[in-house]
C-alpha cells in the first residue's frame, strides 16, 4: 500500500506537498538538478584562466557588489560507497590530504588578490569526498589561510559548514570545528538498514551517528543536517521507515532526501551494485511517498527539491521572506553572492560566469604549481542566460514566478518572450501542478515534487520539453 498524503494541519499548505504516485511516475523524466543555469554539462572549454580573471574585477565594481562564498572540495575517502557520484579519490593514506591542503593554499594565495580584501566571506563550505579526511592540524592551517587571505564575516548569521562521515570523525573533532567557526554540519547517512548498508559498501552504525550529533550541538554547532538516499538496493519500506524515525528521534535541524540515480555508464563504482536489487518504480516512489509523511507529520517544513527544515531553521525563514537562493550547495540561505570554488572539479559563479577547475587530480595540481588559475571549463552568462536563471531560480526557491518582477528587471513582455516555455508548461496546468496568472505562475502542492520537471519548460538548452530524455548526463527529477 502506497503511504498516504500527510495533510498536517499546522502546515501551510505550500509547505506540503501532495503524493500522487500516478502524476509523479507519468512527468518523471531525466533533467537538470538547476544548480546552476545554464547547467554545467553546458560549460565549455573555450572560457579559461583568462576569462575569469576578467570577471573578478567587474563583479567588484559591480552597482550592488555582493558577498563572497567560498567552497573548498576535499576529495579524499577511505573507502569506496558504491552509490556515490562525486569527484572523489580512494585511499587512506593521510599525507595526500596534508600535501593537497598545501596545494589548497596555494590556490587561495592566486585566487583571493582577485577580489578586493574588503569584501566579506558570508559562507563557506568543505565538501566531498570525506573533508573530515584532513586531520585537525591540516584543517587549522587551510582554515588560517583562509582567514589571512580573506575578510571571514564574524556574523552569527554566517553559515560555516563541513561535511561529515561519521565513520571517521575524531573525538576531537566536533571541538575543533566549534573553534575554527563553523556552525553547520552536514552528516551522510543515506540507511540504516544493515543489509542496504553492506550493498553499497557503507556500514555505519546507528550509535555513532547519533553520538556525533550530540558532541556537536554540545560544542555550539547551531545546525546539523542528515542526508538520506531512497531507491538504493534491497530497500523496503519498513526498513526505510525505521531509519527515518531514528533520524527524526534526533531532531535534525535539516534533512535532505534524495533520489539515487543510477548511471553505472556515467560513475563506475555504481557497477559494483546488482541492479535487480534496486527497488522497482512503485516501491521507489511509496519510499519517497513515506519519507514526505514521516517528516512532515514530525513538524518538518519542505523547502523543495529533496529538502526539509525545522520551522525555526534559516531555510525556512530565508523562504518565507522570499529570499532563499540556490547553488552548487542546494538550498541556501546566502547563494546571492559570488561563489569561489577551491581545489579540483570546484565550481565558481564569480559575476556573470560559471567556470569549473579541472577534474583530475594531476591537472589541477600541476595548475596551481605553475601559478595558474586551474580552470579547466566554464561560460559567460548572454542576457537570456541571467533571465532564464532568474525565473528558474524564483521557480526552483519559492515556488512562484513574478511575472511584473521579470519584466520591469529584464526589460521584457513575459508572455511573448517565453511563449515556447508556456506552452510546455500547458500539460502541467492541466495536471493542476502549476497555475498560470496574469501576475503570476505558482507551482501547487501536486507540483512541488515536480519542481525540476517545471523549470525544464524554461530551458532553452533542452531542445523540446522531452529533451533531455535521452541523455545519460541527468538522473530522474523524481
Amino acid at each position: 500500500m502506497s503511504p498516504r498524503v500527510c495533510h498536517p494541519v499546522c502546515i501551510e499548505m505550500r509547505h506540503t506537498p501532495i503524493f500522487d504516485a500516478e502524476l509523479l511516475q507519468r512527468h518523471d523524466r531525466p533533467g537538470p538538478r538547476y544548480t546552476s543555469y545554464p547547467p554545467a554539462p553546458r560549460f565549455g572549454t573555450g572560457f579559461g584562466e583568462e576569462q575569469l580573471r576578467a570577471q573578478a574585477p567587474r563583479s567588484d565594481k559591480a552597482t550592488i557588489r555582493r558577498a563572497l562564498s567560498l567552497y573548498l572540495h576535499v576529495p579524499f575517502c577511505f573507502g569506496p560507497c558504491f552509490y556515490c557520484g562525486c569527484n572523489r579519490i580512494i585511499t587512506r593514506d593521510r599525507t595526500k590530504g596534508e600535501h593537497y591542503a598545501e596545494r589548497l593554499r596555494q590556490e587561495i594565495g592566486l585566487v583571493a588578490p582577485l577580489f578586493d580584501a574588503s569584501r566579506e566571506v558570508v559562507q563557506l563550505h568543505l565538501g566531498g569526498g570525506t573533508p573530515n579526511f584532513l586531520g585537525v592540524p591540516t584543517l587549522e592551517r587551510l582554515m588560517g589561510t583562509l582567514n589571512g587571505s580573506f575578510r571571514l564575516s564574524p556574523s552569527t548569521d554566517r553559515d560555516f559548514s563541513i561535511e561529515l562521515d561519521p565513520r571517521s570523525v575524531p573525538e576531537e573533532y566536533p571541538a575543533a570545528l566549534a573553534r575554527l567557526g563553523f556552525n553547520r554540519v552536514s552528516l551522510g547517512v543515506q540507511d540504516f538498514d544493515p543489509y542496504v548498508q553492506e550493498a553499497v559498501n557503507r556500514i555505519q552504525n546507528v550509535e555513532q551517528t547519533l553520538s556525533l550529533v550530540d558532541a556537536c550541538r554540545d560544542r555550539g554547532v547551531k545546525s546539523v543536517n542528515v542526508d538520506l538516499i531512497y531507491g538504493l538496493p534491497h530497500q523496503t519500506l519498513e526498513g526505510f521507515r525505521r531509519t527515518l524515525r531514528t533520524v527524526i528521534s534526533a531532531r535534525p535541524d535539516r534533512v535532505a532526501v534524495y533520489g539515487y540515480a543510477h548511471l553505472p555508464d556515467v560513475f563506475k563504482p555504481q557497477r559494483r551494485i546488482d541492479a535487480s536489487a534496486l527497488p522497482g518504480p512503485e516501491v521507489r516512489l511509496q519510499l519517497l511517498g513515506l519519507a514526505i509523511e514521516e517528516l512532515c507529520l514530525s513538524g518538518y517544513r519542505y523547502i523543495g527539491m529533496d529538502h526539509f527544515a525545522l520551522p525555526e531553521d534559516d531555510l525556512v525563514k530565508s523562504q518565507e521572506a522570499g529570499t532563499l537562493q540556490r547553488n552548487f550547495m542546494g538550498y541556501t540561505t546566502h547563494a546571492d553572492c559570488d561563489l569561489i570554488g577551491l581545489g579540483m572539479s570546484a565550481i565558481s559563479h564569480i559575476g556573470d560566469s560559471f567556470s569549473q577547475n579541472f577534474r583530475e587530480l594531476g591537472a589541477w595540481e600541476a595548475s596551481v604549481a605553475a601559478g595558474r588559475l586551474p580552470i579547466w571549463r566554464g561560460l559567460a552568462l548572454d542576457a537570456d542566460d541571467r533571465v532564464r536563471g532568474a525565473v528558474i531560480g524564483q521557480l526552483m526557491c519559492q515556488g512562484r514566478i513574478e511575472i511584473a518582477a521579470i519584466e520591469r528587471r529584464y526589460g521584457i513582455h513575459f508572455a511573448g518572450y517565453f511563449g515556447v516555455a508556456l506552452e510546455r508548461l500547458g500539460p502541467h496546468v492541466a495536471d493542476g501542478l502549476v497555475r498560470v496568472e496574469a501576475e503570476a505562475i505558482s507551482v501547487t502542492a501536486r507540483g512541488q515534487l515536480l519542481l525540476r520537471s517545471l523549470a525544464m519548460c524554461f530551458d532553452r538548452y533542452l531542445d523540446s520539453q522531452d529533451g533531455a530524455a535521452t541523455s545519460p548526463r541527468f538522473s530522474q527529477v523524481v
